[in-house]
């Protein structure tokens, strides 16, 4: 089976739209994962990546390289942060040819379910005009931090762009199981991130944070199940999240987003595609 895989900003941090699309070409990847909604943390670019020039530079990358942009990040659903300003980053991956939008939830408090499910709602609701589907995240250290808490927002939101993203590393830190995977309705599953990890699981959200940000590893260095969740899911791309300072650091971004590429092909190619059992869809 021919596996498509893109590359993810996070796996490169720090580049600008133009020049993660040269690496990802070069490096062999089908698409790219745009941040075009940057969120303040230290190391972004300070180039506007919405910025007329920035766009056009961005298009024409595409075109000579001849990747596709899949989805770009990241929406967070915070109280103090008004999700219309998104619009202009809708607007412009769209206009790039990207379909999807990756969120995820930050707020403070545990009583604020309906909270999240209004704001995805609305996020979804202002994306929809664009053509984009919106993938709900549950990183380990955000509010929502398991896939159950996840799907019950998808439930309740009850969107028909709404998306479930499920990260490799988050899967494996929240210690799902296979039958999780049974409530989930297929058509939310529009890509999937993938890294590996070790074993042990940290009990520290300082810990946690420091793997997904910095020391992810190679598919297959690690102990995650990818065998299970191949099974399970349907054949969508596959979007390599691979932050990891020292091999960045050792290898320059073009040979870290190569040797990211080779070990998921490795695994992958190997694994090829079962069909998956069929999944719950009751709504």
């Amino acid at each position: 089976m021919n596996r498509q895989f893109s590359l993810s900003y996070l796996t490169v941090p720090g580049v600008t739209p133009v020049e993660q699309t040269h690496i990802a070409a070069a490096a062999g990847y089908d698409y790219v994962s745009f941040r075009l909604i940057n969120i303040g943390v230290p190391g972004e670019p300070s180039v506007n990546p919405l910025s007329p020039a920035m766009r056009r530079r961005t298009r024409a990358a595409l075109a000579d390289t001849g990747l596709k942009l899949h989805d770009i990040e990241l929406a967070r659903i915070l109280r103090e942060l008004d999700p219309k300003t998104f619009l202009p980053a809708f607007e412009a991956g769209a206009e790039l040819g990207a379909r999807h939008v990756i969120a995820s939830a930050w707020t403070n408090v545990r009583n604020d379910a309906e909270f999240i499910v209004e704001r995805f709602g609305e996020i979804c609701d202002l994306a929809a005009p664009f053509g984009l589907t919106v993938n709900l995240e549950f990183p380990a250290f955000s509010r929502l931090a398991c896939l159950a808490d996840t799907v019950e927002v998808l439930h309740a939101a009850d969107r028909a762009n709404a998306g479930l993203l499920i990260d490799t590393l988050y899967w494996h830190f929240s210690r799902a199981k296979p039958a999780d995977l049974h409530a989930i309705r297929r058509e939310w599953i529009n890509f999937v991130h993938i890294c590996d990890a070790p074993a042990a699981i940290p009990t520290s959200r300082e810990d946690m944070t420091h793997i997904a940000r910095e020391a992810r590893l190679y598919p297959g260095e690690g102990a995650i199940d990818f065998a299970t969740l191949v099974a399970h899911l349907p054949a969508v791309p596959l979007s390599i999240e691979l932050p990891n300072a020292l091999r960045s650091a050792e290898l320059g971004h073009l040979g870290h987003a190569r040797r990211c590429l080779e070990t998921a092909h490795q695994i992958f190619d190997r694994l090829g595609h079962a069909p998956a059992p069929r999944t719950g869809t009751a709504g």
